[in-house]
Parts: C-alpha cells; structure tokens; sequence
C-alpha cells in the first residue's frame, strides 16, 4: 500500500497551515458542495453584499443633513416594497434548487459495495467489517500518542490513529453510524461526509473516494473532556490492496469480539 501514497496531492485529505477555503474534493458529493457553495452562493453574496455597502454609501452621500437639510415625509412606497419582497424571494428559489438537488444526493444511499459500521465512543471510533463483503470483524480506531508519532511516515499528531479505517478507491462506500455512550459526529471534509452518531439510532451516509491516500477529520460535536482527541483516519487503497487488507485485518483483529457488529442501535435511518 505504501506505493499509492505518492498519487495523493500534497494537502490533500487534511488541514493546512494558512488555508483558506475547503479541503480537496475526493468524491461527488464534496465536489458537489464545492460548486454549491463557490458558484451559487459565494456570488449571492458577494452580489448582496456589494449592493448593500452601495446603498450606504448612496444614503451617506444623498441623506446627510447638510445636503438634505429638508427631510422627506414620504413613508409608503408600494412599487419599492413589492421590490424587496419579491427579490430576495427569488434569490431564495434559485437557492433552493441545486440546495435540494444536493440533500437528495446526500440523504439517498447509492447501492453500495462497501459497508462499514461506526460507533462512537467517548473517546475514540470502532469500525465494524461485515462477514458477508469478506470482513467478519471489528477494531477500535484510537488517537496515536504524541510519543509515537513519526513525521518520515506522514504521521500527523492530533489526527493519525493507531489503526486507520481502509476502503477501496471508486467505489459506493455506505457507513452505518451510531454512538454507544453520548452524541458524536462523524465527519471527514474532504469525502463530504458530515453525519451525526446518536445512541439508540443508525444514521447512514455513503462517499465514493476518487484518489488513494490518507483523508482526514474529527467528531465534530462537543461531546466531553477529549473531544479534541479522537480523530478519524481512512485510508483509500486500490482494489487489490483492498482485498489483501482484509485477507491481513481478519487475521490482526480475530480476536476481537465481532457480536452484533450490526445489530447494536435501532434500524432507524436517516
């Protein structure tokens, strides 16, 4: 697998220092949101934003008292109020179309070809393999110490794990999210995965990664004293690095317990 790191862009998958923006996109859904966000609403608002400081410098200039010391009595203007009631109606629908359009991208779950169950726990992430997709087991996913953490490997403290989530590259990945103890959120930037794990429930979300490597994020609701401290880390491998992985995960983590790996929350989908 260590051949396929050299495809990932540098910055790709984690947080920079100095960025601004988002992260890279790495499947359609965050891709799908990059254009949401920098071709439909970043223009809206610029646009918006524009007028307004125009229309203060325009009352500034027009209104003040020594160039209009005779103040208007006018207080109803019908054409000026059906304006400002209609506009920002028809801002709102152009909006709301490819804001919908993305919901439904996000919230209906493509057949999958990988699933992988996660619970949260307080302080860390467990990752469920299904026997019938040639899994069968289950590992917790824990913060790598800061005494452990090796640079020349792509460490990165805060965010590496002692042991990484793995999918495929290209394919339908469906995540069966759930919390054992308090509410978490499970969110990786760069697959446009944002989802929340609820004990008692099972959310699902799914991503299609498009590039090999190592893609970050973190719980991203408070949820006690080392929220800070429990990252997620998935690696994104070829197909056949895939397969070899779970012929060596099954033997690594044979000893972990794998009862009811998917039958511990309620069957309530998001």
């Amino acid at each position: 697998m260590a051949e396929q790191a050299n495809i990932q862009p540098p910055g790709d998958g984690k947080p920079a220092p100095g960025e601004i923006g988002m992260q890279l996109a790495n499947s359609p859904i965050a891709e799908e949101i990059h254009f949401f966000h920098n071709d439909v609403l970043l223009p809206i608002i610029t646009l918006i934003s524009l007028f307004v400081l125009a229309l203060l410098i325009y009352v500034v200039w027009r209104f003040n008292e020594k160039a209009n010391p005779v103040a208007s009595r006018t207080t109803h203007h019908t054409l000026l109020e059906v304006a400002w009631t209609i506009i920002p109606v028809m801002i709102l629908v152009v909006i709301a179309i490819p804001s919908f359009r993305l919901l439904t991208h996000q919230l209906v779950n493509p057949q999958p070809d990988v699933t992988v169950k996660v619970t949260a726990n307080q302080w860390y992430w467990s990752y469920a393999y299904p026997k019938d997709q040639g899994g069968g087991f289950s590992f917790d996913s824990l913060l790598k110490p800061e005494d452990q953490i090796d640079p020349a490997k792509g460490d990165i403290w805060l965010l590496s794990v002692d042991n990484e989530a793995v999918v495929p590259v290209g394919k339908n990945v469906l995540i069966e999210v759930t919390a054992s103890d308090v509410i978490h959120s499970f969110t990786v930037p760069a697959f446009g995965v944002r989802i929340d794990a609820v004990p008692g429930r099972l959310n699902t979300a799914w991503f299609r990664a498009e590039r090999v490597g190592v893609y970050y994020g973190q719980c991203s609701k408070i949820c006690g004293k080392d929220h800070a401290f429990m990252p997620i880390a998935v690696r994104v491998v070829s197909e056949k690095d895939y397969a070899d992985w779970l012929a060596q995960a099954q033997k690594k983590f044979a000893s972990v317990p794998a009862a009811g790996q998917f039958a511990e929350a309620s069957p309530v989908r998001n």
